[in-house]
């Protein structure tokens, strides 16, 4: 199958050709706009959902060694994988269904409905007096989160006005860096108060709360109304986030959309197997397979090790450098994304991965200085967590649904995710393993490969789409619309 994404010769749109490569490099307008304020209060809404993420990520860190011998499976690290892996399977479970239901529900009601499992989760476990229940709730903790994982960048690209999507979009990766920050911080207090997580997993509640009543005021996705059919609600809304200017134009793109493709209310399962979806269907699939097999969780995992061997003793100082050299990268996406671009920030953010893990080599595979050996395992550790945090991390889940179509946008989010979920599960269960047998070295010189193969893979079968509209990426990509012109 042709990976490569192009666009029909006879598009009215306008485009240019990169000669070097093929790619179809979609131009730039100059669109009178009423800033990102107005769909601003809305995003950040929805950017709770990552603020939870980030949290139930960190959550478990420093309190496991408590729980585990409150619970009565200390010492036992497959029980206490487990309580870790289970999130997984339950977010696995969450990213398959939320397409289902945010095509009959819409954004704001499956948002809404998604916070359940997430409230209830975190009190099972908070409350737990067992592993079981402990688990349940873990369980359910991850159904919501895999449910917003894929629902919040769909929401946000339709929201967002086209100038700003990208930058509206990096408020994912901030609020999930501010949730880990957070869970951090108050896994601190762990250390001197053996019961402290059940009051950690209470607070995570909270979150939850504030997300089902912020989307009671916040808006519905225009074009998901106007698939609806309601057109009036779809018009005040973009009158109100993007600019009266932009009502008629953008009404005109939806319908043209829908007219030639369809509304994804009808869509089935099986059409991502089918052109034009399926090669995006591909290429967001492939996209997290090489994300998650570039090492992020991996490094995230071994960053304390490597701290510890280079003097810094304090598991929570650590920790708390690398949240912060997290947060620093979102922001650096924050400005850039709408700028340079989501392709040229993807690209950059694998090679500065790849030359950071490679330099991790070195310090450890030839004979240096040691003090050497230790400052550079850090300056590597640092960089590469900064580099994916610029581009990687929040790009990734930006560009997939700026690629989709309207009509399987939901549909190729949740197959995505859900293949993030098993390949997160996969570096997860055999990493250890790995460095035992053939030591960090190797393991990290392979993710500098697929790091370094990320980048070559986005630069061929990668389109720019900053400053252009979600329909107009559509009809460019779309042969469809075309043929039947």
């Amino acid at each position: 199958m042709d990976l490569k994404p192009c666009c029909s010769k006879k598009t009215e749109l306008p485009e240019l050709l990169d000669s070097e490569n093929g790619n179809v490099v979609l131009e730039e307008k100059d669109d009178d706009d009423i800033g990102w304020l107005p769909a601003f209060p809305h995003v950040v809404v929805a950017s709770m959902s990552n603020f939870l993420f980030g949290f139930h990520i960190g959550v478990m860190n420093g309190p496991i060694i408590s729980i585990a011998k409150e619970l009565g499976f200390e010492g036992n690290s497959i029980l206490e994988g487990l309580v870790v892996s289970i999130f997984i399977a339950g977010a696995f479970l969450g990213s398959a269904g939320a397409g289902y239901l945010v095509d009959r529900l819409g954004f704001r009601r499956t948002l809404q409905v998604d916070t359940i499992p997430l409230i209830l989760g975190a009190v099972l476990s908070a409350q737990a007096h067992s592993l079981d229940q402990l688990l349940l709730g873990r369980l359910f903790v991850g159904l919501g989160i895999g449910a917003n994982a894929v629902l919040v960048p769909i929401y946000i690209s339709e929201v967002a006005p086209t100038k700003y999507r990208g930058s509206l979009g990096s408020l994912c990766q901030i609020g999930t860096c501010t949730g880990i920050i957070a869970s951090l911080f108050l896994g601190i207090f762990s250390e001197s108060d053996p019961h402290w997580w059940r009051t950690m997993l209470y607070i995570a509640s909270v979150p939850g709360l504030i997300l089902a009543f912020g989307m009671q005021f916040a808006v519905e996705s225009p074009r998901w109304l106007c698939k609806a059919g309601k057109l009036d609600d779809a018009k005040k809304i973009i009158s109100n986030l993007w600019g009266p200017s932009e009502v008629d134009k953008s009404i005109d793109e939806f319908q043209s959309v829908l007219k030639n493709d369809g509304g994804d209310l009808d869509s089935r399962w099986s059409e991502l197997l089918e052109e034009p979806h399926s090669r995006v269907t591909l290429i967001g699939g492939t996209l997290f397979v090489l994300q998650q097999f570039a090492g992020i969780n991996a490094v995230l995992y071994f960053s304390s090790l490597t701290f510890k061997e280079a003097g810094i003793t304090n598991g929570a100082l650590a920790s708390l450098y690398v949240g912060l050299t997290n947060f620093a990268g979102a922001l650096g996406a924050l400005y850039f994304v709408d700028r340079q671009g989501r392709q040229k920030l993807l690209i950059g953010s694998y090679v500065g991965m790849a030359i950071s893990m490679f330099l991790v080599v070195y310090a450890i595979s030839f004979p240096i200085d040691e003090e050497l050996r230790n400052n550079l395992s850090i300056l590597g550790t640092i960089l590469y967590i900064l580099t994916f945090a610029v581009g990687s991390g929040p790009v990734t889940g930006l560009i997939i649904p700026e690629l989709s179509s309207s009509r399987t946008r939901g549909k190729i989010m949740s197959f995505s995710f859900s293949v993030h979920w098993v390949c997160n599960f996969l570096v997860g269960l055999f990493f250890l393993e790995l460095t035992e047998k053939f030591g960090v070295a190797p393991v990290y010189g392979s993710f500098g490969a697929v790091s370094a193969f990320a980048a070559i893979f986005s630069y061929y079968f990668l389109v720019e789409t900053k400053g252009r509209s979600l329909e107009e990426i559509e009809m460019s990509l779309n042969p469809n619309f075309a043929k039947r012109d």
